[in-house]
């Protein structure tokens, strides 16, 4: 049957429509001023000094490893609790991932698993993760690793909205990765970006987003610009356009209202499921944390047969994620010995359900979800 509560339903800002017209009108539809304008706005959002606008959050991974000119086939740590695409990312970058257990609370590695896993494969880099908008301590995570944080790619696909110490994800980053994709926070349809503290390294992704030519087609063609151009590092063709760049400033703008609804929706799941048998809540009010709320993540006993029931009661639920390691062709590059090393994320990997979270969830909405999950967990307990 169809959902009577879908999973997410990516917001739309009123002013989208009007801002992608007057781009078509402009003349200019690709990389241009649009980009910059938007790269502009989210860096004064976030607090960064650099930002640079890319295809996707995957290729923003990519990017930065390539950026890092790591010696071919280095060992890269990564939880393996994460979507492909970051695996993939340390693939496509010519190296080797090497896979990191996570602590069952925060659902993102600890120092004790980082410093376990960079004590058998000497990383020259790490990525990290912003697990479901709960940001992690970098700079903890860097020094269990054993690496400057100039060599830790952060990955916020789930970050917008999400603060630790005060400060946004992405504000003080040597590399951070954000999504713009559908399903995100700040939803553009795809697209992400690079927030760097550093401009030497954002400039190298900015060239190396448009295959590392020395001049994008907006400045060749610029009043006095000129068609020639040089290319001093290999790059990929993964810039955004400015009919992405549009979207996303109309988004922008509306993102702060969007982040206080979440906030609102996850305080309502708690207070209404804080109490039932076999529920784990996802962790949050730590000391100085802001979670971003992108996911509302529980854990659940028998959690395929659970989904099936909210499925049938007309709730939409998912997963995030199936572990990497459980995925065949991971399991084909990396080994059997190196998949069975996070024996935490396979567990909790099993318990995991996402409930429906987006800034259009009516109050109805959650509570509706709230008594399917309510009605398939005391079954089980009747049972």
């Amino acid at each position: 049957m169809s959902s009577s509560v879908p999973f997410t339903v990516p917001p739309v800002a009123g002013e989208v429509s009007d801002a992608v017209v007057k781009v078509l009108d402009s003349g200019w539809i690709t990389t241009g001023p649009q980009t910059a304008a938007f790269e502009q706005e989210f860096a004064d959002h976030l607090g960064a000094a650099h930002v640079v606008a890319v295809a996707s959050c995957t290729t923003a991974l990519e990017l930065c490893l390539r950026a890092l000119d790591l010696p071919p086939g280095s060992a890269v740590l990564t939880p393996s609790l994460t979507f492909c695409g970051a695996i993939n990312a340390i693939l496509h970058a010519g190296h080797r991932p090497v896979l990191v257990d996570i602590d069952e609370d925060t659902l993102v590695p600890s120092p004790e698993t980082v410093k376990a896993a960079a004590g058998r494969a000497a990383p020259a880099a790490m990525i990290v993760q912003n697990q479901g908008g709960y940001p992690v301590d970098v700079a903890a995570l860097a020094e269990a690793a054993g690496l400057d944080r100039t060599r830790v790619v952060e990955d916020a696909a789930h970050g917008p909205g999400a603060a630790r110490g005060g400060r946004n994800v992405g504000a003080e980053s040597f590399a951070a990765c954000f999504s713009f994709y559908a399903t995100k926070n700040l939803p553009i349809g795809e697209g992400g970006a690079v927030a760097s503290s550093d401009r030497e390294f954002a400039d190298r992704v900015r060239a190396m987003r448009m295959h590392g030519m020395s001049k994008d087609s907006w400045k060749r063609y610029l009043p006095g610009g000129s068609w020639r151009y040089d290319v001093k590092r290999v790059g990929l063709k993964a810039n955004m356009t400015d009919v992405q760049a549009a979207i996303g400033r109309a988004q922008l703008a509306a993102l702060p209202g969007w982040q206080e609804r979440r906030a609102e929706i996850a305080a309502r799941y708690d207070a209404a499921l804080r109490d039932l048998p076999g529920l784990v809540l996802p962790q949050r009010n730590l000391a100085g944390i802001r979670h971003a709320w992108h996911l509302y993540q529980v854990r659940v006993p028998d959690r395929d047969a659970i989904s099936g029931e909210l499925e049938a009661a007309g709730v939409a639920t998912s997963v995030h994620f199936i572990p990497a390691n459980q995925m065949t062709a991971y399991q084909e590059i990396l080994g059997a010995e190196e998949c069975a090393r996070v024996p935490v994320t396979d567990r909790v990997g099993e318990e995991l359900l996402s409930l429906p979270m987006y800034p259009g969830l009516t109050d109805d909405g959650v509570d509706r979800v709230v008594a399917a999950l309510t009605e398939a967990l005391r079954t089980r307990t009747r049972d």
